[in-house]
Parts: C-alpha cells; sequence; structure tokens
C-alpha cells in the first residue's frame, strides 16, 4: 500500500509520461546530454506542512512538486521552439487530468524559471523548472 503522497507523485508521473516524445524520469541526476525529443524529470520536492482539520482529524497538504524540462539544441530558435513545445505539452497533459487519474484533488502548474546551460563544445541546453501544486487529503501525514 502506498501513501497518499505517493499515490500523488506517481500519479504525475504517470501523466508525464503520457506526453507524446520525451524521455521521462523522477529523481535522476541531470544528464550531460539530452535526448533528442527532450528530457523530462519529475523532483518529489516539499509536501510543506499541511493545514490540519479537526474531527476527525485530516491533513491538507498543497505539495510542491517540481518538473524539469530540458532540451539541447544548437541553434537558438529551434532550442526556444523546442522548449515552447514541451511546455506546451505539460500543461495540456495537466488540464487534461487535473486529478491525477483520481489520486489527487488537484493539479496545477506555477510559472516556469527559465534556465539556460552552456557547455563546452556541446549544444547548448535550455531548460524549465516548474512547480506542480499537488493539492490531497490524508488521514495521517505518513500514510
Amino acid at each position: 500500500m502506498f501513501s497518499t503522497r505517493e499515490q500523488a507523485l506517481t500519479g504525475l508521473f504517470l501523466c508525464l509520461q503520457s506526453i507524446t516524445g520525451p524521455t521521462v524520469k523522477r529523481n535522476e541526476p541531470l544528464p550531460t546530454k539530452v535526448p533528442e525529443a527532450g528530457l523530462i524529470i519529475l523532483r518529489d520536492g516539499d509536501p510543506g506542512e499541511p493545514e490540519v482539520i479537526l474531527s476527525p482529524t485530516r491533513y491538507v497538504y498543497q505539495h510542491r512538486a517540481e518538473v524539469e524540462v530540458l532540451v539541447q539544441e544548437a541553434d537558438q530558435a529551434e532550442r526556444d521552439a523546442a522548449l515552447d513545445t514541451l511546455l506546451v505539452a505539460v500543461g495540456t497533459a495537466l488540464a487534461g487530468d487535473s486529478s491525477l487519474g483520481g489520486k489527487v484533488d488537484i493539479a496545477h502548474p506555477g510559472s516556469p524559471e527559465l534556465l539556460q546551460e552552456t557547455i563546452e563544445g556541446a549544444p547548448t541546453i535550455k531548460a524549465a523548472l516548474i512547480p506542480v501544486f499537488l493539492e490531497y487529503t490524508t488521514l495521517n501525514p505518513l500514510q
């Protein structure tokens, strides 16, 4: 039996895997080379402090997971377009299943933080870090 937290993260991971093209991983280290179709890495993030509701006791979380989206292209215009395409795909996937198959009350993304990494002798990596908020309720913070 998995905790509510793990079910929420698994639901987000499966939602991201539904995106056609990029490689999707969870909690993997950043690579030095990004697959041609792009890479999405889900980071478990931080469940934060829950709001506690009494009688019966329930814990309401707004868990902040992080989704890293990476592309690697030599041409800046192609790199920008490839990252934008993947960001739209992530947004579309989340909008299409905001309850992540019933694993959360709602999942919604925040604004992406854009990053760029120049690698000597290789095409530049452009990335975005997207906070994804998973809102769920559990009867026990460890379950």
